[in-house]
């Protein structure tokens, strides 16, 4: 069987390819990783992200005939692919729950996003917020204490072991800790069971170690 194949971009930026990333090594799911820089205004790096979508983003998954893009569909595939690694809840309830709060990751907390890019390289300190950025805060703080409190009989992650939702809100847990964002004990001993995932550790020595700089992400 042939290996899946994953395009992503920038570790120490590219949040988007951090989700899908993350899911398929946490789970020790094999694949070919192809990284291609972003806004070098390279053309070659542009073709070669053509080259694995038309949509021409990252991440892209690649699996024989079938391309994913998306971070969240490729999750949904990889999921589908390999139900051993059991990325949602076998529980129904569970199951909703989870696709519930990973799609309100996917397409909510624009303020968070704006306000606080993913940048790894970035000196630890805080920044001043928008009253919008503050309620994407409480918002993700109140799923993660609502998660663990129903699941956390069944382990350390979300919805007890590590699947599609840590998944999605793993670059939050690089957020927090880079800007500085003063969270509730419950909350901050979740990010300590995130930074601890070998996993996650990889992809954070991987970042600090890009020397790549892009210039429009280094402002905040």
């Amino acid at each position: 069987m042939a290996a899946l194949k994953l395009a992503i971009g920038n570790k120490n930026y590219s949040s988007w390819s951090m989700r899908p990333w993350l899911a398929l090594r946490a789970n020790d799911i094999p694949f070919v990783e192809t990284l291609i820089p972003l806004y070098t205004d390279d053309p070659a790096d542009k073709a070669q992200i053509l080259s694995f979508s038309r949509a021409g983003k990252v991440p892209v998954l690649v699996d024989g005939d079938v391309t994913v893009w998306d971070s969240l569909a490729i999750i949904e595939y990889v999921a589908e692919r390999y139900p051993e690694a059991k990325l949602w809840p076998e529980d129904v309830a569970a199951r909703a729950h989870a696709r519930s709060v990973c799609a309100e990751m996917h397409s909510g907390f624009v303020a968070l996003r704006n306000e606080c890019g993913m940048n790894l390289h970035r000196p630890i300190r805080a920044v001043a917020l928008s009253a919008d950025a503050k309620a994407n805060i409480a918002r993700i703080e109140e799923i993660w204490r609502e998660c663990r409190t129903r699941y956390g009989a069944q382990g350390p992650f979300l919805f007890g072991r590590f699947g599609a939702a840590d998944a999605m809100y793993a670059p939050v847990v690089h957020r927090f800790r880079t800007y500085a964002i003063d969270v509730a004990p419950d909350a901050r001993a979740y990010m300590e069971t995130m930074m601890a995932l070998p996993a996650f550790q990889e992809w954070t020595r991987d970042a600090l170690a890009e020397t790549l700089v892009i210039a429009k992400f280094e402002d905040a």
